[in-house]
């Protein structure tokens, strides 16, 4: 059997993610299956991270492996190794990769040199982990996902990028409301709404967040200035001051609509303290919940090579 990457939603079909669903449950109730043991785990990550790398690293080691956390700054990619030689040469080490960096084009690079399953942990495009293990936070909370409303306010980012896979490929309805200028990219829109059109959903991006969240069942947002953007902080923070999730904005959502928010979060910028911290939120429960949908994704993307030698 080929190796097989996971790079973004974009391969996945409905039924697999309800397998990831279905076995992040296992795993949350405390399953012991080990489908890692005696395996080594690379984590290359150029960006820093908090939530990624210790649920990762927490995942692999439950399951059995081990994991081997690799900075950027501390490989010889830093003093211009090529990614193809490193992937090659880690490969030869390692049973998986995940990879947390920034231009998406890098990852693809680590894609096609390495010859062990690579699993995207970020990049600017992408954030496909984060997507599912929000699925499975929504189905914890809602037991469905198909017909539900998910309102996403805020940058058209790479977390926007995979909610509309995400939301796509399980028949909801995703609507995303950001700046003229802001919005997620065209492509990947296009092909949400087709894949929503298979399965039921709908997909729809507009500039108006009062719009976006009307009868939402879940409100999402994410920070306004993302890693590697520092130099338009000023910029970017005035024309998303309308974007902030607060009550005014919430009243036009259902009454027992879900907030969530991927954090790190600025608090009082794009989500305001007494609704991160009020009862819709759910979004450390949401943080919590990487952890068993880490396990369901190495299990199907690392283990799942294991079980075909």
């Amino acid at each position: 059997m080929s190796k097989r990457d996971l790079l973004s939603l974009d391969p996945i079909s409905a039924e697999e993610i309800e397998w990831l669903i279905l076995r992040a449950k296992v795993y949350k109730k405390g399953g012991t299956l080990q489908p890692l043991k005696g395996y080594a785990v690379g984590l290359a990550f150029e960006k820093v991270s908090t939530r990624t790398r210790v649920s990762f690293e927490v995942a692999i080691l439950r399951l059995g492996g081990h994991p081997i956390f690799l900075s950027f700054d501390d490989l010889q990619i830093k003093r211009g190794e090529p990614i193809a030689d490193t992937a090659r040469v880690l490969s030869g080490y390692l049973n998986g990769l995940v990879i947390r960096t920034y231009e998406h084009e890098k990852l693809l690079a680590w894609g096609a040199s390495a010859t062990v399953p690579v699993i995207n942990g970020l990049t600017d495009r992408h954030h496909p982990c984060q997507a599912l293990s929000d699925l499975f936070t929504i189905y914890e909370r809602k037991k469905k996902l198909k017909g539900l409303k998910l309102a996403y306010i805020g940058d058209g980012n790479n977390v926007a990028h995979s909610l509309l896979e995400a939301g796509a490929r399980v028949g909801m309805k995703v609507a995303v409301a950001s700046p003229k200028g802001f919005g997620p990219d065209p492509e990947i829109v296009k092909s949400a709404e087709e894949m929503a059109k298979k399965h039921g959903g709908s997909v729809s991006v507009e500039e108006d967040p009062y719009w976006a969240v009307e009868e939402a069942d879940i409100v999402y947002t994410d920070v306004w200035v993302s890693m590697g953007q520092e130099k338009e902080k000023q910029k970017r923070e005035k024309r998303f001051k309308p974007y902030q999730i607060n009550q005014t904005l919430l009243a036009s959502a259902r009454p027992d609509c879900l907030v969530m928010h991927c954090l790190p979060a600025n608090r009082d910028e794009e989500i305001t303290s007494d609704v991160m911290d009020g009862p819709r939120s759910i979004i450390f429960e949401q943080a919590e919940n990487r952890l068993p949908m880490h396990q369901a994704i190495l299990e199907r993307w690392i283990g799942a090579q294991k079980d075909s030698k």
